[in-house]
Order: C-alpha cells, then structure tokens, then sequence
C-alpha cells in the first residue's frame, strides 16, 4: 500500500490499461455490478480524501483516484465483485510501476451524521442503488516500499491436504 505519490503524471496509456484491467474484472454469473468513476480532477480528489475520518487523506496526493461502486440491484454479491476488481487494478497498476492504495468507503463514516458512502455518492451524483465499495488511489510512489522477507511470511496459515 502505497500512501505517498510524486507529483509526476501518469501516462495516459497507462490510465486507458487500468480501465482494460477493470472491465475485463471477473464477476459472479458475469453480471458485472460495479461501475467505476475516474478522478483526475485536484479538487475533487481534495474533496473525496475527506470521505472518512481516518485513512483518506493520501488521497488529496495521488494522480488518480478509482471510485470502485457497485449496482446492488444486479447482484447479491456486488461486494465480492468489487473487491476483486479493486485487487486487480492495484496488481495492474504494481506491473506499470505504479503505487495504490485501497481505501476502505463500505461500512465508515464521513462525520458522527453521515456515512463516507452517502458523502461519496452526493459528491458525485450516484444514485443510492450505486454503492460505493472503495477508492483506490494511484500514482508514482513518493515512498520505498520493502518487500516482507520469505521467511516473515505467516505459512502457518496454509494448510496442505
């Protein structure tokens, strides 16, 4: 997780493979719910990185920022298919060196009155039966992420049968 970026622009091409990756996303029973909304703009990412009151403030840094929504009204499992679109454009944007960040919207408050998703979906004009899973934010990393070593791994966690 990348909470750091550089100033730098990310190549449009770049941006038109992220959009690829999400689409072709897998789904349950290929209904594909979730809906993606693209954030270039400074002022709006300012605005999105005030969703929650913790863990959403990188955001006002990066160069873009993905706003992972989902139908609910075309799939029980909007969730699960949100988050495995999410997953895959981070991985995406890892193999273009890029940094990303998940950024969780499901489930936390903007203020004591308003959840980050209601907050989200006024800011952008979504209708309620839009949902707002996450943000992930992306950029060139301002930051030197170390790989954890091998032997740090928690293999007690896989079981072989």
């Amino acid at each position: 997780s990348v909470r750091a970026y550089t100033q730098q622009p990310i190549d449009p091409r770049h941006i038109e493979t992220l959009k690829e990756a999400l689409l072709r996303s897998p789904s349950s029973r290929g209904i594909n719910p979730w809906e993606f909304v693209f954030v270039d703009d400074p002022a709006l990412l300012e605005k999105l990185s005030q969703a929650k009151q913790h863990g959403s403030r990188f955001l006002k840094d990066a160069k873009l920022g993905i706003v992972v929504c989902g139908d609910e009204t075309k799939s029980d499992v909007w969730v699960e298919d949100c988050a495995i679109a999410s997953i895959l454009v981070q991985m995406t944007a890892h193999s273009l060196g890029l940094g990303s960040c998940w950024i969780q919207i499901r489930l936390r408050n903007h203020d004591e009155s308003t959840t980050s998703e209601k907050f989200i979906q006024e800011l952008l004009g979504l209708p309620e039966k839009i949902r707002v899973a996450a943000i992930i934010s992306i950029g060139h990393s301002g930051e030197k992420k170390e790989l954890k070593p091998a032997d740090k791994l928690e293999y007690g966690k896989i079981r072989n049968l």
